[in-house]
């Protein structure tokens, strides 16, 4: 059994700051990945930050610049710090994690954190 646990959603006012906090546990063997995806009213989940266990990054275009991910492999855990937060930023923020298994890695999801982001 895998769990991940978020923190740190909250309502902030335009071009404030946030940061998110993803904790795994539970049987794992080994974090391939882990991200931050973002799903608003009316669209699909996005990617919106991903590292992997190697330290390398990938962001969606419209967070570069403003939000940083971050991982401690030993812990488990990544965290999303978001700064010029704007209103389209709002969302429902999941944390997901690859877990590495036997011949696949399988796909583990946060049940989210709610980003609103209005003056």
């Amino acid at each position: 059994q895998v769990q991940l646990v978020e923190s740190g959603g909250a309502l902030v006012q335009p071009g404030g700051s946030l940061r998110l906090s993803c904790v795994a546990s539970g049987s794992i063997n080994r974090i391939n990945r882990m991200g931050w995806y973002r799903q608003a009213p009316g669209k699909q989940r996005e990617l919106v930050a991903a590292i992997t266990s190697d330290g390398s990054t990938n962001y969606a275009d419209s967070v570069k610049g403003r939000f940083t991910i971050s991982r401690d492999n030993a812990k488990n855990t990544a965290d999303l710090q978001m700064n010029s937060l704007k209103p389209e930023d709002t969302a429902v923020y999941y944390c997901n994690a690859l877990i590495v298994g036997i011949g696949i890695n399988y796909p583990y999801w946060g049940q989210g954190t709610q980003v609103t982001v209005s003056s």
